[in-house]
């Protein structure tokens, strides 16, 4: 880890321990996906209580997040909601999505979201034929080539005023090299491409440094 990188995570933890973002269920969230030997690809702390202001500030009844991991940024989300409010999360794999889920309970969210195990390619046509939406936020943060096929779909389970979120579309500057062996930046090159096209929605990118390393998020309002 070079210089730049450590002030980076000095400021990251600066930033956790001035706005108190860590708690025990959190704590305990990311403890138990180490155990299992997940990949430590959760949003930092700080990244998990933007998420959540986001959501609060627009008003979230129904969230929508595409890739789960060990729930760490489902209860981060969770705890935007209303009492009546609700989250469905998609998740692949269902060893993650069983950790989730003991997490999200752990937390106190378990009456509140569900975990959805499958293909979120698979889920989200389903969501659309069952009509599920809309969606008040949505936050994508899964498979890298999966994003730009997951984009309409999440549109079409929007409504004016919906806000999506995706992850992860920086990596570490590698998305400004066209020429990029790497599927995940090739995907994350694609989805920009549609995202910034999409008449849909007005949207930007902006690009973030902390604990995470170098990447950044995709922000979109729904027209």
């Amino acid at each position: 880890m070079g210089q730049a990188d450590k002030k980076w995570v000095a400021m990251d933890d600066y930033i956790v321990d001035k706005f108190a973002i860590r708690d025990a269920a959190l704590d305990a969230a990311l403890a138990d996906a180490d155990k299992a030997g997940l990949p430590q690809i959760s949003v930092s702390p700080a990244q998990g209580k933007m998420l959540m202001l986001l959501a609060k500030a627009q008003g979230a009844r129904r969230i929508l997040e595409i890739g789960t991991l060990a729930g760490y940024s489902t209860i981060w989300l969770a705890r935007a909601l209303p009492a009546d409010g609700r989250l469905i999360t998609l998740e692949y794999e269902p060893k993650h999505a069983d950790i989730a889920r003991a997490n999200i309970a752990r937390a106190g969210f378990e009456k509140q979201v569900e975990v959805r195990v499958g293909a979120a390619i698979d889920s989200l046509p389903k969501f659309v034929e069952q009509k599920a939406g809309p969606f008040d936020f949505i936050f994508i943060d899964a498979d890298k080539p999966g994003y730009v096929d997951y984009l309409p779909w999440t549109i079409k389970l929007s409504r004016p005023g919906t806000i999506i979120i995706a992850d992860n579309v920086v990596r570490d500057g590698g998305v400004c090299d066209a020429a990029s062996t790497d599927a995940n930046v090739q995907g994350i090159r694609k989805f920009n491409d549609k995202l910034a096209a999409e008449p849909r929605v007005m949207a930007t990118a902006i690009q973030t440094v902390g604990s995470k390393g170098y990447d950044g998020f995709a922000i979109a309002l729904v027209k």
